[in-house]
């Protein structure tokens, strides 16, 4: 019995070594020749600025691809490159409560990315992300804006991530 568990061992071993050259354990399917990655700045061209929120945005797609794969970032002739806009971002009532008061308020981001592989061009794409949080409408903005955007940009970058590197 115990032959058949090495051999189970190694056979479990070798299918993980032959998957190194495009998978990593976070689900990114990466081409090997794709080695470096590039970041432009978010722009925000919402109606409503919020400060550091195009920032924010840019240092947290750059920190995911950095803790998720083996790029290096550049600062230009990347193999792939990111350009991103906020187009949107709005506070509208969801709930109506007693006095036709909103019980509750929705925060709502919407952003627009295009993404460019010069390694393999049909993996490019320009679209629009989208992604909310509603909160109870006895706490002000400012009391629950912060949690809500960094509760907001962690899916947005998720939802850029799975859309540039994996391909299920």
């Amino acid at each position: 019995m115990k032959f058949y568990k090495k051999i189970l061992f190694l056979g479990l071993i070798g299918a993980l070594v032959s998957c190194v050259g495009g998978y990593s354990f976070t689900g990114a399917s990466i081409a090997p020749e794709v080695k470096t990655y590039q970041v432009e700045p978010f722009v925000n061209r919402a109606s409503i600025v919020q400060a550091t929120l195009a920032s924010d945005l840019t240092n947290d797609l750059v920190s995911k691809i950095n803790s998720s794969t083996s790029l290096q970032q550049v600062n230009s002739n990347a193999d792939v490159s990111f350009r991103g806009t906020i187009t949107g971002y709005s506070i509208t009532p969801t709930a109506i409560g007693a006095n036709d008061r909103a019980a509750k308020n929705r925060l709502t981001i919407t952003i627009r990315v295009v993404f460019e592989n010069t390694i393999n061009p049909k993996d490019n794409y320009q679209t629009q992300f989208s992604r909310f949080r509603d909160y109870d409408s006895n706490f002000s903005l400012s009391e629950v804006e912060e949690s809500l955007i960094n509760e907001i940009n962690e899916e947005l970058v998720e939802d850029i991530f799975n859309k540039s590197f994996v391909n299920w």
